[in-house]
């Protein structure tokens, strides 16, 4: 009776959202979204501004991608092995200390140096790179725990709601506030909101180990989780493409420029043009909670990246704040659908006592797509010009999904419910 009852609910939008532990998880994400994305947001209008060097906004996105790489398979073997809950907790935990240090370093930044500040902001960005290392693979992992198997698509679109509605609030709360009340006053609102997002986490329960990793050492536990990876195809495919495909088309590091000298729109419009690809992104992700992009989720997921990279060409071009607004909130709807094709194929396709390292896997392609997309934007931007360097990402993101389209015609036919 009760298997009756989860699979009734598969149909249900709220489905998901009626497992209190995993309401918590959603919440948690949710405000930690939130903060950490208003502080990027604020660190890197606060670096522009002291240096005017675009390569000074790819160097976030490299410092903190380079522990995530470092760390992330290493992560996923701990969070297959270990207490979930207890990597959440302490990973956010650090994040929390990190946040502190830097608000008593900026609120004394009278009496230090330039040089120091800037030290400090990139040290704090490096100390959250490594945590998420740990964090990303645990969080995404346990999202498959707290919600029964039929419920994994309808998680999923939760999950990405949650962050994305954090995605809309965190940039434009860091635009106003850097406004309104200053650089100082906007990371105590970070700070809160992680510590606010710690004590959601802290309601999620301990989970059993459902991994036999004590038989396995570390090398032969991560060499598992690759070969997985790179043996399943529509795995590989999907998030090779998201790799590439944001690498190359993502903009959101160069929106400083953007902001303050093509648009001459200032740190509120900053905030807007941040979060305008959240918002078409969450009006999406609740109509895909009632409508399943699986169905022919290959042709689906190609057919979104294609509209992501035609979005981007448009706003690279653009010379009007509304127009820029508006192929934002088109490119990030687009990007939703994929990111629910993506996060099912790789909760329906890996077997529990693999999927911390699995999506660990997924972790690094994501963290090269974004934060190392970041450092490709921001060197491109140094040495094409920022228009140019926008349209180059746009083309490239064109010519890679023709070229996956061209490789993965087999891919076309595949259910991803049942399995290859």
């Amino acid at each position: 009776m009760k298997k009756f009852n989860t699979l009734s609910r598969e149909h249900d939008p709220y489905a998901a959202l009626r497992y209190p532990e995993f309401r918590n998880l959603v919440l948690g994400n949710f405000l930690f979204t939130l903060a950490l994305l208003a502080q990027e947001v604020a660190l890197g209008y606060e670096l522009y501004l002291i240096t005017r060097n675009p390569l000074s906004l790819g160097l976030i996105g490299l410092i903190e991608a380079v522990p995530f790489i470092s760390f992330s398979l290493f992560g996923g073997h701990i969070a297959d092995k270990y207490s979930k809950r207890k990597i959440l907790l302490r990973s956010v935990g650090w994040i929390i200390a990190g946040s502190v240090a830097l608000q008593i370093l900026v609120r004394e930044q009278a009496h230090i140096s330039q040089t120091t500040l800037l030290i400090s902001i990139y040290v704090t960005i490096f100390i959250i790179g490594l945590c998420r290392a740990f964090l990303s693979p645990t969080a995404n992992s346990l999202r498959a725990i707290l919600v029964p198997v039929p419920l994994y698509e309808n998680a999923s679109a939760w999950g990405s709601t949650s962050w994305q509605v954090g995605a809309i609030a965190g940039p434009m709360i860091a635009g106003f506030s850097y406004a309104w009340v200053g650089f100082a006053n906007t990371l105590l609102f970070v700070t809160l909101m992680v510590i606010a997002s710690f004590i959601f986490f802290m309601q999620i329960g301990e989970k059993p180990v459902q991994s036999d990793l004590v038989q396995h050492d570390v090398i032969s536990s991560i060499r598992q989780g690759i070969r997985f990876v790179f043996k399943t195809k529509i795995i590989l495919y999907s998030i090779s493409l998201d790799l590439f495909s944001v690498m190359f088309g993502g903009v959101m590091a160069i929106l400083p420029i953007y902001a303050e000298d093509i648009l001459h729109v200032g740190a509120q419009g900053l905030g807007i043009l941040r979060a305008s690809p959240s918002i078409g992104a969450v009006l999406t992700l609740l109509m895909l909670t009632r409508f399943s992009p699986m169905k022919h989720a290959w042709r689906n997921l190609l057919m979104a990246v294609t509209g992501f990279g035609v979005s981007i060409l448009i706003f690279a071009v653009s010379p009007w704040m509304g127009l820029s607004v508006a192929m934002l909130f088109i490119g990030g709807a687009f990007d939703s659908v994929s990111v629910v094709i993506r996060a099912t194929i790789l909760q329906v396709m890996t077997p529990d006592e693999m999927r911390g390292r699995v999506l660990a896997v997924n972790g690094i392609f994501l963290a090269s797509s974004n934060e190392l997309g970041a450092f490709e934007s921001g060197v491109a931007a140094r040495l094409m010009g920022t228009v140019p360097s926008a349209v180059f990402g746009g083309v490239m993101t064109l010519l890679i999904v023709t070229w996956v389209y061209f490789r993965t015609g087999e891919l076309k036919h595949v259910e991803v419910k049942k399995g290859l």
